[in-house]
C-alpha cells in the first residue's frame, strides 16, 4: 500500500525526478514522458466517468486502475518483464492477461455496432468526446514510450496495453454514442 505523508518533497527542484527503483533522471526524459502521459490520460478518462454509469463505468474503473499500474511499469527501469526481477521482486509490470482483457471487452462491444463506412470525427455524447480525448492522449503516451524503448529497455505488455487501449476507447466511445448511432462522421471534402 502507497502512503504519502507529505505532497511536496523539493527533490524534483533540479529538474530530476525519482524512478522506483530509486534512480533519478530529468524530468524531460522520454520514460517520464511517457509515464506522465498516461497519468494525463487517466484524468480525462475520470472526467468520461462523470457520463457514465453500469458497464462503462466498470469497464473505466478497471482502465484507470491498470493506468496506474502502467505508470509503475513505465518508471521501473530493468530488464526482467515476465517474471520478478531479484533485484526488484516487488516491481509491478503489465501482463498479457491485462491486454487480452481489453480485446475481449473490444471483441464484445463491436459486435453491437454497425461496421463504420466513414472516419469519425470527436464528439457525440458528453462521454465519447472525452474518451476520444482520452484515446488521442494514449496515442502520444504509445509514441513516447515506443520512442522511449529505442533507447532503454521497457516492458512490451506495457507498449501492447497502449495500443489495445486506444482502440478501446475508440470503440467504447462508439457505445456510448448510441451504438455508434449519434457518431459524427467525417464527410471527406465537405467545406471546399
Amino acid at each position: 500500500m502507497v502512503k504519502l505523508n507529505k505532497i511536496y518533497t523539493r527533490t524534483g527542484d533540479d529538474g530530476t525526478t525519482g524512478l522506483v527503483d530509486g534512480s533519478r533522471v530529468t524530468k524531460h526524459s522520454l520514460r517520464v514522458s511517457a509515464f506522465g502521459t498516461v497519468d494525463e490520460a487517466n484524468s480525462i478518462i475520470g472526467l468520461a466517468r462523470l457520463h457514465t454509469a453500469g458497464d462503462a463505468d466498470a469497464m473505466l474503473s478497471r482502465i484507470q486502475n491498470d493506468l496506474f499500474d502502467l505508470g509503475a511499469d513505465l518508471a521501473t527501469p530493468g530488464e526482467i518483464f515476465d517474471t520478478p526481477d531479484e533485484k526488484m521482486p516487488w516491481a509491478l509490470r503489465i501482463i498479457e492477461s491485462q491486454v487480452a482483457r481489453l480485446e475481449t471487452e473490444i471483441d464484445t462491444m463491436n459486435e453491437h455496432l454497425a461496421p463504420l463506412n466513414s472516419f469519425i470525427l470527436p464528439g457525440g455524447s458528453a462521454a465519447a468526446s472525452y474518451l476520444h480525448l482520452a484515446r488521442t492522449v494514449v496515442r502520444r503516451a504509445e509514441r513516447l514510450a515506443t520512442e522511449a524503448a529505442a533507447h532503454e529497455a521497457l516492458n512490451p505488455e506495457a507498449i501492447h496495453y497502449l495500443n489495445r487501449l486506444s482502440d478501446h476507447l475508440f470503440v467504447l466511445g462508439r457505445v456510448l454514442n448510441d451504438n455508434g448511432a449519434s457518431d459524427v462522421l467525417w464527410v471527406p471534402g465537405a467545406n471546399r
